[in-house]
């Protein structure tokens, strides 16, 4: 006898069901039921915190609408793009849909996890992952991918307020090593990483030609500054930050240890990029002070040379310039 499941927003539901109707695994977070054509994501915040997942929740909201946070596959060691990480993140290229579901008690009659279906779901184009470090099921430190899941189009979410992320208990900040999120192409070209990495489903508010395109300019722009800052023998690393009250983390775009300087890079020379830089800068400093200590210098990196009145904008708030140019980056090293 085939099951049957309706995937209605809302569902009360459990994993045997969900497999016997669309042939997936049972076990593990990230089960692809590869004839279906579907990927389903089984969010456990409570269970996760005892692996190292407390990344796990609803997001607040941005510019493009509803934001769930999902840990990665892995419980031990750094999460890589691959396995099943791979097949979360390559849903749209392969032409699989992705179902959401929040653990949310047990079954009455068997004490089976239950499982709420919150909705039809697609990677985030823009940003499709961020990197956070936290603790493995063996207790060691190591890196997570934590997969940015919106909304798909004409979908309407079931959540509950449980379902938003937890608030950090304490403020506190630790260096992490973020890898490289952009692979520069042979021929440095936004265009052409564009076309290769994202051809199917854009669905986010017709962002395919715009922040889309301004966040790859930004991911080469900073990979072409590690590289540079390697090349000078300067060591580099980041932070992640964590607020008291606050759910989530901060990540500053790169710290120079060699040069005690935090930057922040930005995918278009515009002086609502500069002024957003600003204050991210403003708010990040004080937290990599106290953990780096005093004297930090702060600058922005930019694609280009911004106007002259920018420039002055910059001076007027002890901010640093680096740009890009053919040749490499100007205003590297800074000026004391």
């Amino acid at each position: 006898m085939t099951t049957t499941v309706d995937l209605v927003p809302g569902l009360l539901t459990t994993r045997d069901e969900i497999a016997a109707a669309f042939g997936c695994g049972t076990f593990q977070g990230i089960e692809p039921a590869v004839e279906a054509k579907k990927v389903f994501v089984y969010s456990d915040p409570s269970a996760g915190e005892e692996y190292g997942y407390t990344f796990d929740g609803r997001a607040e909201d941005d510019e493009y609408g509803p934001l769930y946070l999902y840990t990665g596959y892995g419980k031990s060691g750094n999460q890589e793009l691959k396995s099943r990480n791979k097949s979360l993140y390559d849903h749209a290229k392969v032409g699989r849909e992705v179902h959401l579901l929040v653990a949310d008690g047990k079954m009455p009659d068997s004490g089976q996890k239950r499982q709420r279906y919150i909705g039809q779901m697609i990677v985030d184009p823009i940003t499709p992952y961020v990197t956070r470090t936290g603790l493995g099921e063996d207790k060691k430190q190591r890196t997570v991918l934590v997969f940015r899941l919106r909304p798909a189009p004409g979908t309407t979410p079931v959540w509950k307020e449980r379902d938003r992320l937890p608030a950090a208990a304490t403020t506190a900040i630790e260096e992490i090593d973020v890898p490289a999120q952009v692979v520069i192409p042979a021929q440095t070209s936004v265009k052409a990483k564009s076309s290769e990495q994202f051809t199917a489903t854009q669905t986010i508010a017709n962002v395919a030609g715009g922040p889309k395109t301004v966040n790859l300019r930004e991911g080469l722009l900073v990979e072409a500054f590690k590289k540079y800052l390697a090349a000078a023998d300067h060591e580099h690393k980041t932070f992640q930050i964590t607020i008291a009250g606050e759910p989530g983390a901060l990540t500053p775009d790169l710290y120079d240890v060699t040069d005690h300087v935090l930057y922040e890079g930005k995918g278009l020379t515009t002086r609502h990029n500069i002024r957003v830089a600003i204050g991210q800068l403003m708010d990040y400093r004080r937290h990599v002070e106290k953990f780096e200590g005093a004297g930090l210098r702060v600058a922005v990196l930019l694609p280009s040379e911004p106007s002259s009145d920018l420039k002055d904008l910059l001076v007027s708030q002890d901010v640093h310039l680096v740009y890009q140019t053919e040749d490499g980056f100007s205003g590297f090293p800074l000026s004391s």
